[in-house]
């Protein structure tokens, strides 16, 4: 049986404090990267918005895998605007992806996962990227596209009785009552340039943009004390290493 070779690092992320925050608050993360694949492949191609995986199905142009990807809490103590709101509990979205790649320099890659905890639904994502290597360098850019079942959309952006009620805050009038429907949620564009100083270490950077739609910007949450306009940035690191497969 062939080695493996195992990437493992990550990055230090700047992102939306809560999802439709105001382009001005910003909370930061650490988000870890994991990758294995066989010996003797090119380095793997990881977009920024890319959940954990590994291709369990490889047939050259077409791979598919398993996806997972965790989101963070929202503590309504943690910003006025949530005040009233409720917390979300912490979610683990667990699916699959599939990627093509119609060309050596073009990827088009598709993720459906289901969450448990803070949110029950369903969520699917479309990336396209254009990527071009250039020395050391490898540059990629592309559109991006989400949307979201209600079970999903709702536990952020709807606002029952209760929380209406309890949602005023100094200066700002409650908020309305909302149910939030599932659909399109996002549309935007990312970009990351990566460096590979040698087999072993690479670093990267990346901006995303994220544009809220359909009934996530509509919530008076995001068009009262937020905004639909999502920013993220990030810079980070892998290491390589090769190692024996235990079975």
């Amino acid at each position: 049986m062939p080695d493996w070779i195992v990437t493992i690092g990550g990055d230090f992320r700047i992102g939306p404090k809560w999802a439709g925050a105001p382009d001005d608050k910003f909370r930061l993360n650490f988000d870890p990267v994991f990758s294995v694949r066989k010996a003797g492949t090119p380095p793997e191609y990881f977009g920024p918005r890319d959940s954990f995986g590994f291709s369990i199905l490889d047939i050259g142009q077409f791979k598919m895998g398993p996806a997972l990807q965790l989101e963070r809490r929202r503590r309504a103590s943690s910003d006025p605007a949530l005040n009233g709101l409720g917390d979300v509990g912490f979610t683990a979205q667990a699916g699959g992806f599939a990627e093509y790649w119609p060309a050596q320099w073009l990827r088009l890659r598709s993720e459906v996962r289901q969450g448990f905890g803070g949110e029950t639904g369903v969520t699917g994502d479309l990336f396209l990227d254009a990527i071009v290597p250039a020395g050391q360098f490898r540059f990629s850019a592309g559109p991006r596209l989400a949307a979201q079942s209600t079970a999903a959309l709702s536990p952020y952006f709807s606002i029952t009785p209760a929380q209406s009620a309890a949602s005023t805050v100094s200066g700002l009038p409650a908020l309305p009552v909302y149910h939030a429907e599932g659909g399109v949620y996002s549309y935007g564009a990312g970009s990351q340039l990566e460096y590979f100083v040698n087999p072993q270490w690479a670093t990267y950077g990346y901006v995303e943009y994220e544009r809220l739609t359909g009934s996530a910007a509509d919530s008076p949450l995001v068009t009262q004390r937020g905004s639909p306009n999502q920013f993220t940035f990030a810079m980070g690191a892998r290491y390589s290493f090769t190692m024996h497969p235990l079975w």
